[in-house]
C-alpha cells in the first residue's frame, strides 16, 4: 500500500511540476524577448532566472537550452537561481544550442561565447572580468570562450581571458585561470590538465 501511495504522490508531483515549469518557461520567454534577448526555440526554464542587459549589449541563446533555477531542479543542489548579466555597454554574451545550466552566474563585461552541447554544473561562475573596474590593481575585461561539448562540474569558476577547448571536462570546484586544451580532463585550483581523453 505504501509503495502505491508513493507512486501516486510522485506522479502527481511530477504533473504539477511540469505544469509550473511550462508556465514559467512561457512567461520567461515572453519577458526575455520583450527586453531584447535573442532567444532560440524550445529553451526552457525551471524556476525563475534573473537576466540583466546593459545598454547596447547583446544576449543570444540558442535552441533547446535549459536553465534550472529552482533549488530542487538539480538534485545535487542549487544555491541560487541562474543570474545572467551583461554589465557594460556593447557587451556580447552568446550561448549555443542544447546547453544546460543550473544556478549559474554569468557576468559579461565584454565578451563571453559558450558553444553547443555545453553542460554547466550547479553553482558555476563564468566571468570575463575582475568586476571592480574602478580599482587600479585590476586589469580590464578579457573575452572567455567555452567550446562545444565542454562539461563544467559543480562549483567551477571560469575567469577572464580563458579559452576551454572542445570536448573537455573540468572537475568539481576547479578554478580555471588559464587556457585548457580540447579533449582533456582538467581539475584543481589553479585548474591543470590531468588526463588526455583522446586515448
Amino acid at each position: 500500500m505504501k509503495k502505491i501511495t508513493n507512486k501516486i504522490f510522485n506522479k502527481l508531483n511530477y504533473i504539477i511540476a511540469n505544469f509550473k515549469n511550462s508556465l514559467i518557461s512561457l512567461l520567461e520567454c515572453f519577458y526575455l524577448k520583450s527586453i531584447g534577448v535573442n532567444l532560440g526555440k524550445n529553451t526552457s526554464f525551471r524556476g525563475w532566472p534573473s537576466f540583466e542587459l546593459a545598454n547596447d549589449s547583446n544576449i543570444k541563446i540558442g535552441e533547446n537550452c535549459r536553465f534550472n533555477s529552482r533549488t530542487t531542479s538539480n538534485r545535487i543542489g542549487i544555491n541560487h537561481r541562474c543570474m545572467i548579466s551583461t554589465l557594460n555597454n556593447g557587451a556580447v554574451l552568446e550561448i549555443g544550442s542544447k546547453s544546460g545550466f543550473s544556478g549559474v552566474s554569468i557576468g559579461c563585461f565584454e565578451k563571453i561565447i559558450i558553444g553547443n552541447n555545453v553542460k554547466v554544473g550547479a553553482n558555476v561562475l563564468i566571468t570575463d572580468s575582475d568586476w571592480h573596474l574602478d580599482d587600479p590593481r585590476v586589469s580590464g575585461p578579457k573575452p572567455v570562450f567555452i567550446n562545444d561539448n565542454v562539461w563544467l562540474g559543480y562549483g567551477v569558476v571560469v575567469m577572464k581571458g580563458v579559452t576551454i577547448g572542445k570536448n573537455t571536462i573540468i572537475g568539481i570546484n576547479s578554478v580555471v585561470t588559464k587556457d585548457i586544451p580540447s579533449n582533456v580532463l582538467a581539475a584543481g585550483n589553479p585548474c591543470k590538465v590531468i588526463k588526455d581523453l583522446k586515448n
